[in-house]
């Protein structure tokens, strides 16, 4: 048997071992590489950790520990309460706002099951409050999370530009954050229209932002429920001593952290893009100067890294590496060049993201199809920029779906007197919708144009 075809049933053996068994792919990973490596190939075991990603794993910690000082320390629930005020009484607009805070909880470099927990809480408690369709709130909050993932500093951004950097090719990172950014806005208009947005409109109650601290309440009941704890979340922005709910009956020494941390928010977005300085060590110096100023704010910061993600990214892009080594990669490229139909082949690969990502994670599909994809597009038959764009957005949409951690945490936070197999079944039904709708969506838009 060829090095390529057993490192391709090594790679579905990992999957499917994952997906069956609560076990990280990233450690299933660097056992393949391992075994891959060293055992069939007769690489050193130097050679195999060459493949290491110590860049990406710097981003990855430094971003999730920055964001998880930020709610520590207060910052975004001033963030949510300051945005829900904004709306006033118009509850048409509360399913926007939720969409829009998780987009930029998730673009200054969360990562979406953590923007999901803390908001499909909130955002399914005002639903309940205001008969608004549960699922169009709880998909909105899932597609808002997709809508920033791509953003230069996020995780899914870093991790696609770096391996298209590393390919050598010419690529807009900010051509894939928009593009990811605008296809999650009109799925998501599309859900608020069809799902009884547009009666939203005629409704509107007082006191809106009374209703917060009630909503706030249950983030940390309904992050349980979902099997992801934040400790230190509701860090008292809505206790007795806010009755406003915006952070302004805070002493300012209290208020100052977050202050601070706005400003870092700003500096690591500017420093990073702006002067091309590398973000992980940008955003990991600014979590330690958060860190320095209130080191209440960042105890136990370091435990809410999310280091089963960074063992899961940090594994696969290693045994990538190594795949890289037996020729999977060229094997696999020429295969599907061999089809002739380089648009066919293109949809195709957005069709097995698609699937797979819907039982598996996101990140995991990312790291293998990409570097699976791009020797094929050297043809210049198809633009790259296209396709790459096109993989990523049908490989995360489908995080709708309730075997995807997002879509679980939606399902998980449903709101008290809602049917749950009733519920569950129009997520299930939603997220077969995407699945078949959406890589052909994406390759129509954004592949089969040539306008990327």
């Amino acid at each position: 048997m060829s090095a390529p075809v057993l490192s391709i049933i090594v790679l579905a053996a990992m999957f499917l071992i994952a997906t069956v068994l609560p076990i990280n792919m990233g450690a299933l990973a660097f056992v393949g590489a391992f075994l891959l490596g060293a055992v069939f190939l007769g690489m050193d075991t130097d050679a195999i950790l060459a493949n290491f990603p110590g860049g990406l794993f710097l981003t990855l910690v430094g971003v999730t520990y920055l964001f998880a000082i930020a709610q520590n320390n207060g910052t975004i629930d001033l963030l949510i309460s300051r945005a829900v005020k904004l709306v006033d009484n118009r509850i048409a607009l509360i399913p926007w706002v939720m969409f829009i805070i998780t987009a930029a909880i998730t673009a200054v470099g969360a990562l979406g099951p953590a923007a999901v927990a803390i908001m499909a809480p909130i955002a399914l408690g005002f639903a309940a409050k205001y008969k608004i369709n549960p699922l169009m709130m709880g998909m909105l909050v899932v597609h808002g999370a997709q809508a920033g993932g791509f953003s230069p500093i996020a995780v899914y951004g870093v991790i696609v530009n770096g391996l298209i950097t590393d390919a050598g090719f010419a690529f807009s990172p900010t051509a894939l954050f928009l593009t990811s950014f605008a296809f999650n806005l009109v799925i998501a208009l599309v859900l608020f229209l069809v799902l009884g947005g547009r009666s939203l409109s005629m409704t509107r109650v007082g006191h809106f932002v009374e209703q917060v601290a009630e909503a706030r309440m249950s983030v940390s009941v309904g992050s349980k429920a979902g099997d992801v704890t934040f400790k230190g979340a509701g860090s008292g922005t809505y206790g007795p001593r806010d009755p406003a709910g915006d952070g302004s009956s805070k002493p300012s020494g209290e208020r100052l952290p977050q202050l601070l941390t706005f400003t870092g928010l700003i500096v690591l977005a500017v420093v990073a893009l702006g002067f091309k300085v590398d973000v992980g060590f940008v955003s990991i110096t600014i979590a330690v100067v958060l860190a320095l100023v209130s080191p209440k704010a960042q105890k136990g910061a370091v435990n809410k890294i999310s280091w089963s993600t960074v063992l899961l990214i940090c594994g696969m892009l290693t045994f990538v590496g190594v795949l890289q080594e037996a020729g999977t990669i060229d094997y696999v490229s020429d295969g599907v060049a061999n089809l002739g139909v380089p648009l066919l082949a293109a949809l195709l690969i957005c069709y097995i993201g698609a699937v797979v990502s819907a039982f598996a994670s996101s990140t995991a599909i990312l790291a293998a199809l990409i570097p699976l994809a791009i020797p094929f597009l050297d043809s210049g038959e198809i633009s790259a920029v296209g396709v790459v764009c096109a993989l990523a957005v049908a490989s995360t949409i489908v995080d709708v779906s309730p075997f995807s951690t997002n879509g679980a945490l939606v399902l998980a936070n449903a709101p008290e007197g809602t049917d749950k197999e009733r519920f569950y079944k129009q997520i299930l039904g939603y997220g077969g919708i995407v699945v078949v709708a959406g890589p052909v969506l994406a390759w129509l838009t954004l592949v089969l144009p040539g306008w990327l």
